[in-house]
């Protein structure tokens, strides 16, 4: 089951005796423990039979017994631990297994361990899957999230523009949870029969739609020397909206792509978009940038881009700031 499947099987009350969530993305996590927390039970009830511990004040002896209790005012008691990762795993885990052999039906328990994995090979990760619910919530891929914004205002029945998807990906990167907290901004903001675009993200999150990063990456495929150098210009006066390590990753990225667009056999539109993962608006653009950089001149363009992310983690750079070496770094791949 994923995130949305879950919540749904909780709206319809569907309930299990045991959610174990757990993975390096906190996002779901959260949200699907913060839904149990708010819905299950109603405010009279929770006084009574919610309970929620945090894992390194507990261990899963109380746990366990808190969870063969039967509930006093509802059918059902909750109890839920957040930040369950520093609960002892390796040395307890046999209790929580006998638990889940036998567990108590009128019991929601909720495990909420984040940052990290659980090993799936474990006997109670198995019992768990068999008579509940265990969901792993999977980092995101820098690539994945300008579809993963789109798909998620596309289910709150909203639109964005595939530029201002890929602006919020290329500024926030993969906390989804502080993504959502702009998109939020964005949907209390912009009316709902508008496109959200880049004039909307600068208005309301505040990233530039002229000054950022994938405009300097637009304007170096059509050699637009001035329109970089004015981009460059403003990250070396604004040094705090685009660190240079965050710019040669995402110019790196883009260079990448451009070289596997050489190498495509079947450069269609659509064959395109599926091998770069890209979406079919940006096709034209490494079309356009594939004329101006060869195949050998975007391998130079990538080792330069190697040569500065050195730089930019303060290597060998001396006294030279971030912004003279951007300069620098740009000037070397126009010309």
């Amino acid at each position: 089951m994923d995130a949305n499947q879950i919540l749904t099987a909780l709206k319809s009350k569907d309930y299990q005796p045991i959610y174990l969530l757990y993975g390096e993305e906190s996002y779901y996590i959260d949200l699907i423990t913060d839904y149990i927390a708010d819905h299950v039970l109603d405010e009279s009830q929770k006084g009574f039979d919610q309970t929620v511990w945090y894992g390194k004040d507990t261990d899963f002896i109380q746990v366990v017994n808190a969870a063969r209790r039967f509930p006093m005012m509802a059918s059902h008691q909750v109890i839920i631990v957040k930040e369950a990762q520093n609960l002892k795993w390796k040395t307890e885990e046999e209790i929580l297994l006998k638990y889940l052999e036998n567990p108590m039906p009128s019991t929601i328990l909720v495990l909420a361990h984040k940052h990290g994995k659980l090993d799936k090979r474990k006997k109670f990760m198995k019992q768990a899957a068999k008579i509940g619910v265990v969901f792993e919530s999977e980092k995101i891929y820098d690539n994945k999230v300008p579809a993963w914004v789109t798909s998620f205002l596309r289910e709150r029945g909203r639109r964005i523009h595939p530029q201002a998807a890929l602006l919020i990906a290329e500024y926030l990167g993969t906390n989804i949870g502080k993504v959502v907290n702009e998109l939020e901004k964005l949907l209390l903001n912009v009316p709902k029969e508008h496109e959200i675009n880049l004039q909307d993200i600068e208005r309301f999150i505040g990233i530039s739609k002229d000054f950022n990063v994938f405009e300097l990456n637009t304007a170096l495929g059509k050699k637009d020397v001035l329109k970089a150098f004015q981009i460059v210009d403003y990250f070396a006066a604004n040094p705090k909206n685009a660190p240079l390590v965050m710019i040669v990753g995402t110019m790196t990225g883009y260079f990448t792509k451009l070289l596997r667009y050489h190498y495509l056999a079947d450069k269609s539109p659509q064959s395109v978009a599926k091998e770069l993962s890209v979406h079919p608006f940006f096709v034209g653009e490494y079309e356009m940038a594939a004329r101006h950089y060869n195949r050998r001149r975007t391998f130079d363009v990538i080792h330069i881009l190697q040569e500065y992310d050195v730089k930019s983690k303060g290597v060998d750079v001396g006294d030279v700031d971030q912004g003279e070496l951007l300069k620098e770094m740009v000037f070397k791949i126009l010309y």
